[in-house]
Formats: C-alpha cells, structure tokens, sequence
C-alpha cells in the first residue's frame, strides 16, 4: 500500500515538473543580440556599460552540417 502511494506522488510531480514549462515565449536570443541588449539596459540604468560586443562571423559550412 504505501509502495503504491510513492509511486502515485512519484508520478504526480513528475507530472507537474513536465507541464510546469518554465521559459518564455520568444525566439533564442543569440550571444550577440544578448549583449547589445545588455548594453543597453546598462546606458538606462546609469550603471557601467559592458565593451562593445564584435559582430559575429560569417557562418563557416561543417562537413557534418547536413546530417542535423
């Protein structure tokens, strides 16, 4: 009897972890995008504005880019 009732609580919150969905709902941003936008919180809050992020690169191919 209480075998099963571990196991029913067991289920239950993992239930809840799984329909719980913690995130937003946006797209990624990229590291890039995320420091502009840091940068830009700090100038509106008058703290110390982190350096300039550096553009990214062109995105090279991979050999192994078409199997994804």
């Amino acid at each position: 009897m209480t075998g099963s009732r571990i196991l029913t609580g067991l289920i239950l919150v993992a239930a809840l972890g799984a329909v719980s969905a913690c995130g937003r709902k946006a797209d990624l941003d990229t590291p890039y995008q995320a420091a502009i936008d840091a940068r830009k919180e700090a100038e509106r809050a008058n703290e110390p504005v982190p350096p300039e992020p550096q553009p990214p690169v062109k995105d090279k191919p991979f050999i192994l880019d078409p199997l994804l």
